[in-house]
């Protein structure tokens, strides 16, 4: 005969084995944690791919939450409880293994774009135009899941998406023109993190990320320029990163025409790999080139041509050449004459 005394042992006894399997799953989840991944990162630490150590990585922040949840599930069937409150417990499980997953899949997919992003040409690293997609696109899958699971047909849903994005197209036609821009401007190849791009309203600097609305462009002089995605590639845009970093710059030397232009050529040539061997930034193995090509008001001109490693480069090795054809010139008697004007003054009677 069940008695107030018999229903009270088993209540006391089933809370016990509520604490034990909680515990015992936090116990286990925890033993996980600090004991097993650890190891398990070591070794695949010494592996030369970077895509185990994410994904250990991101499933390890999660090894306590799912065993401490499973071990409360289980804990929570030894009461004595109505059915349907273990229909929704069962229920909140799915739920919260489904939206878990969903997480990790998301950190794991966005990590590994950035990975792969690194180590390639063709992409923008840490582009948050990308990563932002991706994690909507996964979100949204996990979100249509769950309501599948809990009997909510997705159709209805997927049509008023459809119907809903029609809406939101026309309203947000603008910035659906720059994520789009934004998408192609990626997928072109021809902008990587750190190129630097001249822009033909004039301003140019390094490209810093690519973001669903525009691209951030940091100057030389450590500002930031921020472009519509859809006027970006609309625009011409030199990019002084392709097809690779190293350039060539030209100098306009103007000397007098008493000169020895095969002597000049020659002091100019050898200033030139002077400066490209010991400014950081040349090219030391560059063969200059020299190159006459107008007769001035005052001097017969010519083009010298340096080459160096980056576009930002060629400010230091220019302003190192100038300096030292400068003494080289004086050294070697080479005047570069002043501008000269002769003026002409009729007197009247």
């Amino acid at each position: 005969m069940l008695t107030i005394e018999n229903l009270d042992i088993m209540t006391t006894h089933s809370i016990i084995q509520l604490f034990i399997y909680t515990l015992s799953g936090f116990l286990f989840g925890l033993f996980l944690h600090k004991i097993i991944m650890p190891k398990l990162s070591k070794i695949i630490a010494k592996t030369s791919f970077k895509y185990d150590d994410l994904i250990v990585l991101t499933i390890r922040k999660w090894v306590i939450p799912w065993f401490l949840v499973l071990g409360l599930f289980f804990g929570l069937k030894q009461l004595n409880l109505d059915l349907r409150f273990y229909f929704w417990i069962q229920n909140g499980l799915l739920i919260f293994y489904i939206f878990s997953s969903t997480i990790i899949i998301s950190k794991v997919v966005s990590g590994l774009i950035k990975i792969k992003a690194s180590d390639s040409d063709t992409f923008i690293s840490s582009s948050s135009i990308i990563s932002n997609i991706v994690i909507v696109t996964i979100y949204s899958i996990g979100i249509l899941i769950i309501l599948q699971t809990q009997g909510i047909s997705i159709t209805p849903v997927l049509t008023a998406l459809g119907v809903g994005g029609l809406a939101v197209a026309l309203a947000l036609q603008n910035t659906l023109s720059n994520l789009f821009a934004g998408l192609q401007i990626i997928s072109s190849g021809n902008f990587i993190k750190g190129s630097f791009i001249k822009i033909a309203s004039g301003e140019d600097g390094c490209i810093e990320d690519i973001t669903w609305r525009s691209t951030t462009i940091r100057t030389l002089t450590d500002h930031v320029i921020i472009v519509p995605n859809a006027k970006l590639a609309d625009m011409i845009v030199s990019n002084f990163n392709l097809p690779k970093t190293e350039l060539s710059f030209i100098v306009e030397i103007g000397v007098s025409y008493d000169s020895d232009l095969t002597h000049v050529e020659l002091v100019t040539k050898q200033v030139i790999k002077q400066i490209m061997e010991e400014v950081e930034g040349g090219v030391s193995d560059f063969e200059p080139v020299i190159r006459y090509f107008s007769f001035g008001d005052s001097s017969i001109q010519m083009k010298a041509t340096l080459r160096v490693k980056d576009y930002v480069a060629q400010f230091d090795v220019k302003s190192a050449f100038i300096k030292k054809l400068h003494i080289k010139f004086i050294e070697q008697g080479i005047n570069i004459p002043f501008p000269t004007r002769t003026v002409y003054s009729k007197k009247e009677d």
